[in-house]
């Protein structure tokens, strides 16, 4: 009862902490997600690297400083922090790349045993975590205006197929989804995460103005697909390095990635949709 009451209360002061900052405007969009991409960067390279040596530290620095590269280019771009949009993404762009390879350079020196291993988790932890949170950009803002509906509408239905295939797969689950990465996800919980959040869809179509009927029922099932794939692969992971949770930041829910696993995995999806119906 204790620990069920611990997740509740971390839940709602999640929850209201995440919906304050996106309709507070722009800004405490953009500082809260920066908080929550570096978390999960953090929390993603405490897995994957190793942490015996002073030099383990310095690279998962170096690796955390690379991670957050696209989030802060997005940003800039999407603030119109500088005058000539284009000119800074070619310029950056064509900067980007030489600094990547100062990983490279950072592995000839600190004599580990398995430098390009290093060296592709850092790059992994920029695709996997950085660019999905850089994009969600690209869905908030549209023309310099800022849309904190669409941000809000993700995370929710991703809640949403979160709790409704929980809720679903403890009441009627028995077939399992996955049971080699998740033995407790069930198809039958699956199914009752995606009418829920196909219902909710209907819900935001009749709540927000953004979209039409067809395109809340598009992120639906992106949501429902991509999101669930997503906490597959979570999961995949933590398997792989023999861990329950990401980290602890979040008492009863584990750390910023376990609760934005499948956040980060719908994005791509997701916003390569709306930008191709704007």
């Amino acid at each position: 009862m204790n620990g069920l009451i611990q997740r509740a209360i971390t839940g709602i002061i999640f929850v209201l902490v995440v919906t304050g900052c996106i309709y507070a405007g722009p800004v405490s969009f953009v500082a809260l997600f920066a908080v929550i991409t570096g978390g999960a960067l953090w929390e993603f390279f405490g897995l994957v690297l190793t942490k015996q040596h002073r030099r383990d530290m310095i690279r998962r620095m170096l690796a955390l400083g690379l991670g957050l590269v696209p989030f802060f280019m997005s940003t800039i771009v999407q603030l119109q922090l500088v005058p000539n949009r284009e000119a800074f993404i070619a310029i950056s762009s064509l900067l980007f790349f030489p600094f990547t390879f100062s990983v490279f350079i950072y592995e000839l020196y600190t004599k580990s045993e398995r430098p390009f291993e290093n060296v592709a988790f850092v790059m992994l932890g920029m695709v996997y975590i950085g660019v999905p949170f850089a994009l969600l950009l690209f869905v908030a803002f549209d023309s310099g205006l800022y849309y904190p509906n669409l941000v809000f509408a993700l995370l929710v239905m991703n809640w949403v197929n979160d709790s409704g295939a929980y809720f679903v797969g403890s009441k009627f689950g028995k077939t399992p989804l996955f049971p080699r990465i998740s033995p407790k996800k069930t198809w039958e919980g699956s199914a009752g995460g995606m009418i829920f959040t196909l219902v909710f869809g209907m819900i935001l179509y009749y709540t927000f103005q953004e979209l039409d009927l067809r395109d809340w029922l598009v992120l639906a099932a992106i949501v429902v697909i991509f999101g669930s794939l997503g906490d597959l692969v979570e999961s995949m992971l933590k398997r792989s390095v023999q861990i329950k949770d990401s980290g602890g930041l979040l008492p009863g829910h584990g750390g910023l990635l376990d609760r934005f696993d499948a956040f980060i995995f719908l994005l791509p999806f997701a916003t390569a949709y709306l930008l191709w119906i704007r």
